[in-house]
């Protein structure tokens, strides 16, 4: 069947459609409103939780060294004294339960400091208001939503050993001590996957923080070093040869219409080449190898209206979504190994602002309601960090650890093996994104 696709590129080949520039973007693509957008189409939403860092400190800092060797003092201290108790596994507990293992989990929570040791009383079986706001603490510190409840993610969670986490602490110093032994720059970026957060740093302050949405267990977010070089307007996204043969061909075999209803074009050979009649290929025996997929610029479009350009040997980079209910879930790993930010144009203007004509406010959503391709070069480029901390310490002492998403701890305790948090919703259903 592949010979007989590759004959018929010769006669499948089509003009494409009218281009962005002939007419604003809301009214050429499918999907969008007849109307303009609002002055700031990325405005937040409502936030159900408050999960990114609140301190000014930025993660790649001496402070932040320091809070941590400190924060592995107290863990060695908590392990030479024996360690905490674990908790038997069960139905969760709720507030007002009564559960013979509340005692063991005053115990757990005084160890690391979420509850007053003197309230550690193990003849007390009570789920009270003092327990609740303990939990929480704990939940907030571990990166779970702060239900007050005591599910079982939470409990497998308290049950991870002292002596692990001191390994984590120690781990993650040596992490951070490398990121910090690098060249400190006046302005750059550090994206921390474990935490699902962007931090955009100039002069030593943190200036914006960032939710995102970072790489899949099977397709993660790498380590990378590189500089966000230009700000592409309305991009157009090229399917890498993984996504289409691991992501967009099966959907096609199952949903061929789907390229249609996304706008995607099958071309010819390259990204540039010419487009083939997608309804005339038999997607059983589809080689990713020979043929591309383009997706249209605009709202429907995987990289959403802003992609952030920063040229690295693993071709991942910083863009838009379509899909921005995501970033409303606490563990937000759902992407092919790019990182998709949390209102994205404000972060492009931060990027852009030392930028002849871009220093003004609200050129960026001039350039969106222009709904024109638009791709700025930028003259001062900033140096961006992908990085990978699954623990650390605020500067006021408080210890904050994260999921081993990615496995790269090497404690097997830390590694959640693909198992989401039940409180944390449904994993989304299918998604074809970069």
């Amino acid at each position: 069947m592949l010979g007989a696709l590759i004959a018929l590129f010769g006669v499948a080949s089509s003009p494409g459609p009218a281009s962005a520039q002939d007419a604003p973007w809301w009214q050429i693509f499918s999907g969008a409103a007849n109307s303009p957008p609002q002055r700031d189409p990325d405005r937040r939403q409502p936030e159900p939780m408050q999960d990114l860092r609140t301190s000014n400190v930025p993660l790649r800092s001496d402070v932040m060294v320091e809070a941590l060797e400190r924060a592995i003092e107290r863990y060695q201290e908590i392990v030479n004294a024996g360690g905490w108790p674990s908790i038997p596994g069960g139905r969760s507990i709720r507030i007002e339960d009564s559960d013979e293992r509340l005692p063991l989990v005053r115990r757990r929570l005084a160890a690391t400091g979420e509850l007053p040791k003197k309230t550690a009383s193990m003849g007390d079986f009570g789920f009270g208001d003092d327990l609740e706001s303990a939990v929480r603490r704990y939940q907030e510190s571990n990166g779970l939503r702060p239900t007050g409840r005591l599910d079982k993610y939470t409990i497998q969670t308290m049950n991870i050993s002292a002596q692990a986490r001191l390994a984590q602490l120690r781990l993650n110093l040596q992490r951070m001590r490398e990121l910090l032994g690098q060249r400190l720059e006046d302005r750059y970026i550090v994206v921390n996957a474990a935490s699902f957060q962007l931090e955009a740093v100039e002069r030593f302050e943190v200036e914006q923080r960032h939710r995102v949405i970072v790489g899949k267990p099977d397709r993660q977010t790498p380590t990378v070093k590189a500089q966000v070089r230009a700000l592409n307007f309305f991009p157009f996204w090229r399917v890498p040869e993984s996504v289409a043969t691991l992501d967009l061909i099966p959907k096609l075999q199952r949903e061929p219409e789907y390229l249609q209803k996304e706008q995607i074009r099958v071309l010819t050979g390259s990204f540039n080449g010419p487009e083939i009649d997608s309804t005339r290929i038999d997607w059983r025996s589809a080689d990713a190898h020979k043929i591309k997929f383009r997706q249209d610029p605009g709202p429907q479009n995987a990289l959403g209206l802003l992609r952030l350009d920063m040229p690295n040997e693993h071709g991942v980079y910083m863009h838009d979504t379509p899909m921005k209910q995501l970033f409303n879930s606490r563990g937000r790993s759902f992407s092919a190994g790019c990182v998709r930010v949390q209102d994205v144009f404000k972060l492009g203007e931060w990027i852009a602002r030392n930028e002849v004509g871009w220093g003004e406010p609200g050129r960026i959503q001039d350039v969106i309601e222009a709904g024109k391709p638009l791709d700025l070069t930028l003259t001062r480029p900033v140096p961006v960090y992908f990085t990978y901390i699954t623990a650390w310490a605020e500067p006021e002492g408080r210890i904050q650890f994260r999921p081993d998403i990615y496995g790269r701890d090497g404690v097997r305790e830390l590694h959640p093996g693909g198992e989401r948090d039940p409180t944390d919703g449904p994993a989304p259903t299918f998604m074809l994104a970069p």
